[in-house]
């Protein structure tokens, strides 16, 4: 999947570091090579928890409550309410970016 992830995520955050871009772009992987798993749907709530357990919690190592995650999470989703595909690097990056936690990407 051909994808210009940097383009993404400046439609949100104009002065976007790419290095950070790069390093989200590193983490996803393999998840980033089929459509539906390169997504993020903020409407199913597996996947929502799966975005908070592994990438805030885990990768983030964030230790705040569920319920301010989700307060996060929420927050991204209204960012990004008019955009009919939410790519996972543009969902990820403004996570980061929100938390202060952009420099563990590069």
């Amino acid at each position: 999947m051909a994808e210009d992830w940097a383009a993404d995520v400046k439609k949100y955050v104009s002065n976007a570091n790419d290095q950070a871009i790069a390093g989200i772009v590193r983490y996803c992987g393999i998840a980033l090579h089929k459509r539906d798993s390169a997504l993020v749907s903020f409407t199913d709530k597996e996947e929502v928890a799966r975005v908070r357990d592994n990438f805030l919690k885990k990768k983030l190592g964030l230790t705040l409550s569920d319920a301010d995650l989700d307060k996060a999470l929420a927050a991204v989703a209204d960012k990004m309410k008019d955009d009919r595909t939410k790519n996972r690097v543009t969902v990820y990056y403004l996570l980061a970016e929100h938390f202060g936690k952009l420099s563990d990407f590069g």
